[in-house]
């Protein structure tokens, strides 16, 4: 296959799924200082919709503590619906996992900014993500744990 015939589209970008809870409050806007713990975690996840179009989940969830309890829980669930097609089957995974991940982050960052200020804390701002290193990580991580299965199958 020539790169020519080979096609990424965004077809659509939407909001899958959104929840903010702010189990300590009012207490925790009068606690002096505001010197949060701040927890990201990042998931992603994928299915085939068609042959070329896939829908990529990018999955992002912010705990902050103060003072040893939790001021917010933010979670966001940011979609988009891909058409890829053309790429040999090695780049394919790349693509769904690291580059469609990537294309998502900045509208999962605006959604959990928009929430922590409307629930009334300081902006918060999330630093970029490398999500190529985490893609070859997760991948490393799978054949490792593939490997661990296959020698204890003998």
């Amino acid at each position: 296959m020539s790169e020519e015939n080979q096609q990424f589209a965004i077809q659509k970008i939407y909001l899958k799924d959104v929840s903010f809870e702010s189990p300590n409050s009012p207490q925790t806007f009068t606690s002096g200082d505001w010197q949060p713990q701040i927890n990201v975690q990042i998931n992603s996840s994928n299915q085939a919709i068609t042959d070329d179009t896939y829908e990529v989940v990018l999955e992002l969830t912010v705990t902050a503590k103060h003072d040893e309890k939790t001021a917010f829980l933010a979670e966001v669930k940011q979609a988009g619906i891909f058409s890829i097609s053309g790429f040999p089957e090695e780049s394919l995974g790349g693509m769904i996992g690291a580059y469609c991940p990537e294309t998502l982050f900045p509208f999962a960052r605006e959604a959990v900014s928009e929430l922590v200020s409307k629930g009334g804390f300081p902006q918060l701002l999330l630093a970029p993500v490398n999500f190529n290193a985490l893609y070859t990580q997760q991948m490393q991580q799978q054949a490792a744990s593939e490997q661990g299965e296959e020698s204890t199958a003998h």
